[in-house]
């Protein structure tokens, strides 16, 4: 039975690892051809030798317009065309907060999520256009962009920015044929979140363990998520099953925006603070 994307052909940025990795895997299960973009050369060159030739891998820094632009080119140089484009790259960004936010660490944080993300549409629009057909742009936002409290101001204004992004995009590309969604992860137990809040990226695994049995029995579903649930949603806003769906910020959080009423970045600093004094203890 054909996957779910077969002929397609997707970039995912920030395809090493995380939610990206997690996305390329399934894309190529289900039929895809990727062009997996990253900074991380290393994880980049495994994956490509796990996928062979249904996968290339090319170093893209988001925060470069003419690397983005290279990307949706390298999608038409190596497979012909472009379907989905999934504007998926980040990193925490400046944590400083509101009152020490310096406009050099806010503008590197907001280049880094947002302005990514909006030339990724942009470029990929114009792919869709060249090849004269529709396609499907995914963005990865944030519970953060849907809610204060749940990540640092930097962060979460950018993911706020995402979101505007998202809608804007959708109703400007929607008579092209052309939907735009995001998708707004909850808590997902990868290494940029374990980095986001001070815990050492080697010690990211044994965190995200600690934090899931604190943490995880407060959200609805009784767990945090894995990279696993934003990839089937990815899937999902990729594939021809969701022709009708454009616009949309789908909270892929386990429940938690929905019924959540602490603060979640207070919540998580405890948490760290007690998993590393339980470490030095």
């Amino acid at each position: 039975m054909a996957g779910r994307l077969e002929g397609k052909v997707a970039v995912i940025t920030g395809a090493a690892s995380g939610i990206g990795r997690a996305t390329a895997d399934l894309f190529v299960a289900e039929g895809a051809r990727v062009i997996a973009a990253d900074i991380d050369d290393e994880r980049g060159a495994e994956l490509e030798g796990v996928h062979g030739d249904r996968l290339r891998y090319r170093h893209v820094d988001v925060t470069s317009e003419a690397a983005i632009a290279a990307a949706v080119d390298a999608a038409a140089a190596e497979y012909g065309r472009l379907d989905i484009m999934f504007n998926n790259a980040g990193a925490p960004g400046d944590p400083a907060p509101v009152l020490e936010l310096t406009a050099e660490g806010f503008d590197r944080t907001l280049a880094l999520l947002a302005r990514s993300a909006l030339l990724g549409t942009r470029f990929a629009a114009q792919q869709f256009q060249k090849q004269e057909s529709a396609g499907a742009i995914i963005n990865t936002a944030s519970s953060a962009g849907l809610q204060g409290g749940w990540s640092t101001a930097g962060y979460t204004i950018g993911k706020h920015a995402v979101i505007g992004a998202t809608r804007q995009s959708a109703a400007e590309l929607g008579p092209l044929g052309i939907r735009v969604n995001a998708i707004a992860p909850g808590i997902i137990r990868t290494p940029i979140m374990a980095r986001s809040f001070g815990v050492p990226l080697e010690r990211a695994e044994e965190f995200a363990e600690f934090l899931n049995a604190r943490h995880g029995r407060l959200q609805p579903i009784g767990r945090l998520g894995l990279p696993s649930d934003i990839a089937e949603a990815a899937l999902w806003l990729g594939s021809d099953a969701s022709t009708f769906v454009t616009g949309i910020v789908l909270p892929v959080d386990g429940g938690a925006t929905s019924v959540y009423a602490g603060a979640a970045t207070t919540d998580v600093f405890d948490a760290v603070q007690a998993f590393l004094s339980q470490s030095e203890g």
